[in-house]
């Protein structure tokens, strides 16, 4: 993986540790690509990948629409000059008090999953356009997703049919995962909302909009398919399975538009062995789970790094963070190979972590600080 010249240039000036350095050119180029992908589906960036005033600015100039999860977002976004037309609501789970707040917005898009969420939403966001949540599985992603969001495809049927007699436009959503590998995995969540869409069609409503939602890969270690192949196998399962509706299309990508912005810069605090037979060295850095790199837990999400010392022998080095918790262990099922001579103070860079490491960072745990972040 290539660094860009703001990303190199950043790592040369060696700033103060742990710190995220941030191209958002990078973001422009990704929602390029991924856009020409997706000919006729409108885009909205799953802001919680990366809340940086800067991305929304970038993404809203490129016209993006955005998909929040909090009446903070929403915030955010209207800083940014963004209308509450241009916005969905995706959390399935809202106070009431937001629901209201973003509809007097001018938000008019939101997700939902029970009867209960459907009330409050016919209450305080009348006419509205509700997505209902369709549960999906998650196979083939680095982080599937839990029972937490959606429901059946017969009771999302249920839903909508009250959703359309409380007055509502009616759209279904789904996920199929974080960082999904398989650009196939579309195609049985699509098959289950053709089914929804003729239940409604024969009962005289029409399904309006379909959400893909997001999923959409980043490059990280493992090989990822080209971005034009989750087009092309996505759009011919609509066509498939939807072709005789022609629904209105969203998705909502996170990390794909803004990991491979993100560069965090780190130090070595200590590289030792536990044992002198294990062969395995134990290097810890100034950063770990608790300052950003929660997406390590289980070893889901592995950075490519880069050191200083690349090209000198390499071993199997475990990696963790800084903390006093033991929870805070970044690669030890598979170790990685850094330098032998990594020492305390040499710097370690972790590519592709534009996305979900800022946010994720803690306000002070065991006392340091909250992650640095620099847009370059």
């Amino acid at each position: 993986m290539t660094l860009t010249p703001p990303q190199r240039a950043f790592l040369d000036r060696r700033p103060d540790t742990p710190c995220l350095g941030f191209d958002v050119e990078v973001v422009r180029d990704r929602y390029r690509a991924l856009a020409a992908s997706l000919p006729g589906v409108e885009l909205y960036y799953a802001v919680k990948a990366s809340p940086l005033p800067e991305v929304v600015a970038a993404l809203a100039e490129e016209g993006c629409r955005f998909d929040i999860a909090s009446v903070g977002e929403m915030e955010l976004c209207e800083a940014q000059g963004v209308p509450g037309e241009a916005m969905s609501f995706g959390n399935t789970i809202k106070k009431t008090d937001a629901i209201r707040h973003a509809a007097k917005a001018g938000v008019d898009h939101f997700a939902f999953d029970s009867e209960e969420e459907l009330a409050k939403l016919s209450e305080d966001a009348p006419g509205s356009i509700v997505m209902c949540r369709l549960l999906s599985e998650g196979a083939g992603a680095a982080w599937p997703l839990s029972k937490k969001f959606g429901c059946s495809h017969e009771r999302v049927t249920e839903l909508l049919l009250d959703a359309a007699a409380a007055g509502h436009r009616c759209g279904v959503s789904f996920h199929v995962g974080s960082q999904q590998m398989v650009p196939e995995a579309w195609d049985v969540p699509l098959a289950q909302v053709s089914l929804i869409a003729e239940a409604l069609d024969a009962a005289g409503q029409r399904l309006e909009l379909v959400n893909l939602g997001g999923g959409f890969p980043s490059r990280y270690v493992e090989p990822t398919p080209d971005v034009d192949r989750y087009g092309e196998v996505i759009l011919e399962a609509v066509d498939r399975h939807l072709g005789w509706l022609s629904p209105r299309l969203v998705a909502e990508p996170g990390r794909a538009l803004v990991a491979e912005a993100g560069v965090l810069v780190s130090e070595v605090v200590l590289a030792s062995y536990k044992e002198h037979t294990d062969g395995v060295r134990w290097v810890y850095l100034d950063v770990g789970v608790f300052t950003g790199l929660i997406e390590t837990l289980g070893e889901c999400i592995r950075y490519p790094i880069v050191t200083e010392l690349d090209g000198t022998p390499t071993g199997p080095c475990i990696l963790a963070g800084p903390s006093c918790d033991s929870l805070d262990v970044l690669a030890e099922r598979s170790p990685v190979d850094l330098p032998l001579d990594l020492r305390e103070g040499d710097r370690v860079a972790l590519l592709s972590t534009g996305a979900y490491v800022s946010s994720y960072s803690s306000v002070g745990f065991n006392g340091f600080d909250p992650l640095r972040v620099e847009v370059l």
